[in-house]
């Protein structure tokens, strides 16, 4: 191969990259999450056809229609089963009760082709181990197993002993790295002076020795760093 191959090839594979790029940010972040059999078919074809752009020394508009072709193809079909409860059961699949009060339901074990023993290993590595604490369970379209405990058995709420708790916010990163996120800051309703008083009152006048500050609208949670090596790795 000439130096003008690598070259070729090397354009070609960064080219590849920034369509399939563009392709996924189209489609959404369904190809990051747990996909569905029209969305694994969909990224298993899309990677091979880029796999081919990335090689292809001729003609390089073939494969890139392709990739346009099936992104257009799959945010067509984002719209439609979106939109029809039948059209995202055919393309997405539905859930399938496997176990309810104590009864298997062996067609649906069977169309899932999930036998005893693997259910058994799911509800294991779920935390299950006794079939009587749960009340069924169920086959997502994403492939994994979804556990309803009885009453009886799931852990005590609050709400069961009428305990009323305080609502939770979110908290907001103000220190990230050492370094002060001023937005996030101004977002909350503080400034700088706020926040080197906080640090202050928890012995860390310098930000930079901050790896982590953040807000939940009552209390400022600090997280140093620690730049010197741990001595021993606790977990060899």
């Amino acid at each position: 191969m000439e130096l003008h191959d690598f070259i070729q090839i090397g354009l070609s594979a960064f080219f590849s990259i920034v369509v399939l790029f563009i392709a996924t940010k189209l489609m959404g972040n369904r190809q990051m999450s747990q996909l569905s059999m029209f969305d694994y078919v969909n990224g298993i074809t899309i990677g091979s056809i880029a796999a081919e752009m990335a090689t292809a020394q001729e003609d390089l508009l073939k494969p890139l229609f392709a990739i346009v072709v099936y992104a257009a193809i799959t945010v067509l079909i984002s719209f439609v089963t979106s939109k029809s409860l039948r059209a995202r059961r055919v393309l997405s699949g539905g859930s399938l009760l496997l176990f309810s009060r104590g009864k298997f339901y062996r067609a649906n074990l069977k169309k899932a082709h999930i036998d005893l023993s693997e259910f058994l290993m799911q509800c294991r590595t779920n935390g299950f181990f006794n079939l009587n604490d749960l009340h069924a369970v169920l086959l997502e379209a994403n492939g994994k197993l979804s556990f309803l405990q009885k009453s009886e058995t799931r852990p005590l709420r609050p709400h069961d002993m009428q305990i009323t708790l305080q609502a939770e916010n979110l908290s907001v990163s103000l220190i990230l790295d050492g370094s002060i996120l001023h937005d996030n800051l101004k977002a909350i309703g503080f400034n700088e002076t706020w926040l080197g008083k906080q640090l202050n009152a928890q012995g860390y006048p310098d930000p930079s020795a901050v790896a982590l500050a953040a807000y939940d609208g009552a209390v400022l949670s600090i997280f140093p760093r620690e730049e010197k090596p741990a001595s021993r790795d606790m977990f060899e």
